[in-house]
C-alpha cells in the first residue's frame, strides 16, 4: 500500500503550538504613541536582502519588533542565532516554539560577513534558548563573537543571551570571548514569572548578570523589562534595586505589546511620562545609561547608546 502525503496544501503547523488551545485573550487598540509607520524604505529592503543572502535570522523580524523599519533603513540589524525556533513558551514572545535542529557551525562566519556587509560599527547577537543543549549554545556564541572580531576588528559586539538556567560555566564561556557588552534581560517583575516567563527563574537571571560582571569587571552590563503586564509600579523599582546590587549599568524600559491573541494581554498602556519618571528614579538609583519609552527595546540605538556609556566610563 501507498500512502500520499500532501506536503504542498497541507496546513502550516502554528507557530505556537502550545498557544493554540488556549482561548484567545482580549486585545487593546494601541495608543496613539505607540503607532509606527510600516517599513518600506529602501535602507529596509536591503538591509532585509542582506539578510536572506546570509541565510540568517533577526529577532527583528521573528519578535515582530515595532522598531524594525526604523532600524533597518539605518542597517541595523540584531542578529538571532541559533536558529529560529525556542524551547521556552514565554506568555509575552512571538519567537517560534518547538524542537531546534542542530547548530549550524558555518552560521559564525555568517554572522561576520552581514555584520561586515552592512558596515556595522557596533553589532547586537541574541539567540533563542537552547534548552537542549549541553551548555545551552555558550561555546556558540563565543564562536560567533570570534568570527566577528576576526572580520571587522573594529566593530562593538553585544550579546544579548539566554539565561543560561542550569548550564554549569556557560557564562564563563561567553565572557571568556570578550563581547563589549553582556546583556540578559530580566523581562518582567518576579511575581509575574510563573504567568509571563515560566520557564526561567528570576533570581537565575539577576546571579547571571552578576557572574558577567564577577568574570570580567570591565565588560559592560545590561538588562530590560518590560512594562504594561500587571506588575505595581513598587515592583518595578525593586527590579532597578536589584540590577543595580548586581552592579548592572545599563537598563531598558519598554512597552510589552501583544504579538497575538493567543498571547498574554496588555494590562495597560503606560503613558510617556510615566517612562520619563521611572527613567529619572533609575539614574538617580545609579544607572549609568538609562533607556525608557513606549518604543524601547534591547537593542533599539544599542550602538549609540554604547557610545555614550563608554564615554561616560572614559571620562575624568
Amino acid at each position: 500500500m501507498t500512502v500520499l502525503i500532501d506536503t504542498v496544501g497541507a496546513a502550516k503547523p502554528p507557530r505556537h503550538p502550545e498557544k493554540a488551545h488556549r482561548p484567545d485573550q482580549p486585545a487593546s487598540p494601541k495608543p496613539e504613541w505607540i503607532r509606527v509607520k510600516a517599513p518600506v524604505s529602501a535602507g529596509y529592503l536591503e538591509t532585509r536582502q542582506i539578510v536572506r543572502d546570509n541565510g540568517l535570522h533577526t529577532v527583528c523580524e521573528e519578535a515582530g519588533c515595532p522598531n524594525i523599519g526604523e532600524c533597518w533603513e539605518q542597517k541595523h540589524a540584531t542578529f538571532m542565532i541559533m536558529g529560529d525556533t525556542c524551547t521556552r513558551a514565554c506568555a509575552f514572545c512571538n519567537v517560534k516554539t518547538g524542537l531546534p535542529g542542530a547548530l549550524d557551525p558555518a552560521e559564525p562566519v555568517r554572522v561576520a560577513e552581514a555584520t561586515r556587509t552592512l558596515g556595522l560599527a557596533h553589532v547586537v547577537v541574541t539567540s533563542v534558548d537552547r534548552d537542549d543543549l549541553d551548555d545551552g549554545g555558550a561555546a556558540h556564541f563565543a564562536a560567533v563573537i570570534g568570527a566577528i572580531r576576526e572580520r571587522c576588528p573594529r566593530t562593538t559586539i553585544e550579546v544579548l543571551t539566554p539565561d543560561f538556567l542550569r548550564k554549569k560555566g556557560a557564562a564563563e564561556k561567553v565572557v571568556a570571548a570578550r563581547p563589549d557588552v553582556f546583556n540578559h534581560n530580566l523581562e518582567t517583575v518576579p511575581s509575574k514569572y510563573p504567568t509571563v516567563r515560566p520557564g526561567a527563574r528570576y533570581f537565575a537571571s539577576l546571579r547571571l548578570l552578576q557572574r558577567a560582571k564577577e568574570l570580567d569587571p570591565l565588560i559592560f552590563t545590561k538588562s530590560g523589562i518590560m512594562v504594561g503586564l500587571g506588575e505595581q509600579r513598587e515592583e518595578v523599582l525593586q527590579v532597578m534595586d536589584d540590577l543595580r546590587e548586581a552592579d548592572v549599568d545599563f537598563l531598558t524600559v519598554g512597552q510589552y505589546l501583544q504579538p497575538s491573541r493567543k498571547h498574554h494581554s496588555v494590562v495597560r498602556f503606560v503613558p510617556p511620562e510615566e517612562f520619563q519618571s521611572l527613567a529619572t528614579i533609575a539614574r538617580a538609583k545609579g544607572f549609568s545609561m538609562v533607556s525608557a519609552s513606549p518604543l524601547t527595546r534591547s537593542s533599539h540605538h544599542a550602538g549609540e547608546d554604547f557610545a555614550r556609556l563608554r564615554a561616560l566610563r572614559a571620562a575624568p
